[in-house]
């Protein structure tokens, strides 16, 4: 998926639309704090002399979405925006 360089669109913090910058940016699932209860608590357990402890199920994965970075030419703010649902071509810049 292409898309142009430069787009009109609207602007919530000039609250108009006008000419906003685009830069190609995607999601992907980030890991989990390590400091959370729950991963220390797995820690510990998985550290003793033990049985095997469950780990996580098996998830179909999804799709990475297609986001694109707007920054507004004339506050210079930037905003995220989903084009597309699930990935199937990433998004790229026209040259």
């Amino acid at each position: 998926m292409i898309v142009p360089k430069t787009k009109k669109t609207y602007c919530p913090t000039c609250k108009k639309h006008t000419e906003q910058k685009v830069k190609v940016t995607t999601t992907k699932i980030k890991p989990g704090r390590t400091m959370a209860r729950g991963t220390r608590r797995h820690a510990r357990k998985l550290s003793g002399y033990h049985g095997k402890v469950k780990g996580k199920a098996k998830v179909k994965k999804q799709g990475i979405r297609n986001k694109i970075m707007l920054e507004c030419i004339v506050c210079h703010k930037k905003h995220e925006r989903t084009i597309t649902g699930r990935m199937k071509k990433k998004a790229e810049v026209k040259r």
